[in-house]
Formats: C-alpha cells, sequence, structure tokens
C-alpha cells in the first residue's frame, strides 16, 4: 500500500515549490515557471532509481520524464501537469501547507500536484522493492498546462521519438476520482473593434468602438444561446461561447479608437477547433457595425473515447465513481494516436482548483492512492 502519510509529505514538499505560470505571476508569485519544480522532480525521482530526462518546451520551461521499467513490454504512463495558476488574490499563505480539518491547504494542492505525490509515493515505494514493477511505468511531469496545454504535443512527439505506445496513459486532474473519457476543447479568438477617435464634445465626429463591441456581444450571447439549442452528438454536451475580457478606451473625454474581446468558444467531440475559430471570425466580421481586426487563441480539440472500455471499468470499479464526462479541457486531446487507450482521473474536484484557498481532502488522496496500487499492482506493505 502506499502509505498516506508519504503522500502527504510529498503534497507538502510539492506546495512549497512555486510553480506559477508566467503569464500569470504576480509580485507574491516567486519565481515564476516550472523550472525549481523540475529541478527538485529531477532529484528525487533519480534516487529512487528512475531514468529522468528533460525535454524543453519552451525557453526555461521543461517537460520531465522518469521511467521505471517493468518486466514485461506493457507501458503503462501518467502525465501530471507542474505548472499552477496566479496566487495574487489567495486568502492563505500559497506556499506554506496546512493541514485543516481532513484538508491540505496551498496553491496546487487539487490541481494538480495530489496526484503527482501519489506518484512520488508510489515511486518511492517501489525503490526498495527487489524485484522490477510488473510493467513499465513511465511519468511525463508537463509543463505549459494552464496556458494553453503546450507540454502535452510534446510529450506525444517524444513518445513517437521513442517507439513507445502507452497501452494505458493516464492523463491526472481533478476527477474526484472518476475515470474519464470525454471532454471539450477551445476554438478561442481576440477581437479587436476599430472606431475613429474624437472629442467627447463632438462624438458624431468619432466612432465609438466600444459602443460597437457593446452590439457584437449581444450578437455573440445570442449566439452562445444557440449552440446551446442543438442536439449534443455525445455525453460532452453541446458547444458554448463566453466573452471573458474586454477592454478599450484611452480617457473618458476621448471616443474610444479601440475595443478588444476575448471570446472563448468551447469545443465539443467531431468540431474542428481551427474550423470553428474561423466561423467565429467570420460571424464577428458580418455582425460588427465596424471594422474588426482577429488573432487566434488557443486552439485544443475536444476528447473523446467510446464508453465503456475494460479499463474504465476496472478504475470505475477500483474507485468506486462511475466513468462520465467534463466540461473542462485538459491534456488528454493530444494522446489518442500515442496511446492504446487515454483515461483523465485524479482525486479531488475542480470545484475546489484555482480558488483563493485551494485545498484537497485527504480521503480524496486515499482513494486514489488505492486506484494507483491495483493499477501499478504495488506490493503490500
Amino acid at each position: 500500500m502506499i502509505p498516506t502519510d508519504r503522500i502527504v509529505h510529498w503534497l507538502s514538499e510539492l506546495i512549497q515549490i512555486p510553480s506559477v505560470g508566467p503569464e500569470n505571476a504576480g509580485p507574491r508569485a516567486g519565481v515564476p515557471g516550472e523550472a525549481a519544480m523540475v529541478e527538485a522532480l529531477e532529484r528525487w525521482l533519480g534516487a529512487f532509481g528512475a531514468d529522468v530526462n528533460t525535454e524543453e518546451v519552451e525557453p526555461g520551461r521543461y517537460n520531465l520524464y522518469a521511467v521505471l521499467e517493468g518486466s514485461s513490454d506493457r507501458w503503462q504512463a501518467v502525465d501530471v501537469h507542474t505548472d499552477t495558476v496566479g496566487v495574487e488574490t489567495m486568502t492563505i499563505d500559497p506556499f506554506t501547507p496546512f493541514i485543516r480539518d481532513g484538508r491540505i491547504y496551498g496553491r496546487g494542492a487539487t490541481d494538480d500536484k495530489a496526484s503527482l505525490a501519489i506518484v512520488l509515493a508510489a515511486f518511492e515505494q517501489l525503490q526498495n522493492q527487489s524485484k522490477p514493477p510488473p510493467h513499465n511505468l513511465l511519468l511525463c511531469a508537463s509543463a505549459i498546462e494552464e496556458t494553453g496545454c503546450k507540454g502535452a504535443p510534446v510529450f506525444a512527439n517524444w513518445l513517437d521519438r521513442k517507439s513507445i505506445r502507452p497501452d494505458e496513459l493516464l492523463v491526472a486532474e481533478p476527477t474526484l476520482c472518476a475515470p474519464v473519457y470525454g471532454h471539450k476543447g477551445s476554438g478561442g479568438i481576440e477581437i479587436t473593434v476599430k472606431g475613429v477617435a474624437a472629442h467627447t464634445s463632438i462624438p458624431e465626429e468619432g466612432k465609438n468602438a466600444i459602443s460597437a463591441a457593446a452590439e457584437l456581444i449581444l450578437a455573440l450571447g445570442a449566439e452562445h444561446v444557440r449552440l446551446r439549442s442543438l442536439e449534443p452528438t455525445t455525453e460532452v454536451g453541446t458547444a458554448s461561447l463566453t466573452v471573458s475580457l474586454i477592454r478599450g478606451g484611452e480617457a473618458r473625454n476621448i471616443v474610444p479608437p479601440t475595443c478588444t474581446l476575448s471570446v472563448d468558444r468551447r469545443v465539443v467531440p467531431g468540431e474542428d477547433p481551427d474550423e470553428v475559430a474561423r466561423a467565429l471570425e467570420r460571424f464577428a466580421a458580418q455582425t460588427c457595425s465596424q471594422p474588426i481586426t482577429v488573432s487566434a487563441l488557443s486552439r485544443i480539440p475536444a476528447f473523446y473515447q467510446p464508453p465503456g472500455t475494460a479499463w474504465q471499468k476496472r478504475l470505475a470499479d477500483w474507485s468506486g465513481q462511475p466513468p462520465g464526462v467534463v466540461p473542462y479541457g485538459t491534456n488528454a486531446f493530444a494522446y489518442p494516436g500515442s496511446a492504446s487507450e487515454v483515461i483523465v482521473f485524479g482525486p479531488g474536484s475542480i470545484d475546489d482548483a484555482h480558488r483563493d484557498d485551494e485545498s484537497i481532502a485527504i480521503h480524496e488522496l486515499e482513494r486514489a492512492a488505492h486506484v494507483y496500487e491495483r493499477w501499478w499492482q504495488l506490493p503490500k506493505a
């Protein structure tokens, strides 16, 4: 069995290492990025006997791969991301873990350091075993998940270069220990509405970009309602559309010459994110009363595998949670061609991820650890 106290130990160690993505970093974030986390993992996993390598995803940001060779030719892999969202609004010290009422608090406690702590405790346990694990075990500690899932395609390419095709690849995310076989993707865009500046005492001499953007926002809202009315083609449900950011104007006495909107468009299985983004651009150009320019945001396909596989059933039996789908995106989109089967799974609830007082229940760690014990056929204590 994986000892609970060792999982708690490793989760506490991980929380203390800041790994806020640079895009979300502020004065409280410490040194941005995953570098300190990767350095610590390289040291710990190497001490556990794993073959450890790193690969640059973007300058200064790395995936880490750790392999424990097994006694068969089967591969069981885990992708768990190392970056976190920002900490500037947190109501607790983000990097000083503490336990209260059976929960561990700190940034990343749920998303995604809990699963990484379980893997570390499992590798630690295997270190003292006199024989190799039944199958090859592979950990990818992936970079840049929170802002575009950029580490996952790099890992997929690494698997291809190494001629490794995992029989089972688990993408670690908080699912309350339910095996997830489908989720949405994204195909958003950023729209800049162009106007003409003028003094607000003579607004008719200008063209108000904010006013035109407001009309466009209403049209986008109607498009969201239309998307929600469509018949879903899978259990993942229908697409959605949200205007999530807006910025515009230069001064209170200037007719605004520009206004920029960020539009988040969630895509469902069967939709091409690139085509969705192009269609959204056409819709905005036809709807807006003033000229626009458009730039792409992250484009991530939906993930879907048919329900009812043997691995899904085993995971559900071990966890006590039925297989299902979720609305949020994960790294799983990158792997259907890289592994025989892909599942999203992990302890904790997405409702607790990214919170200002992020935490996870210790009993969730224990439930997930039980699944890993059965999946990896770990020795009993």
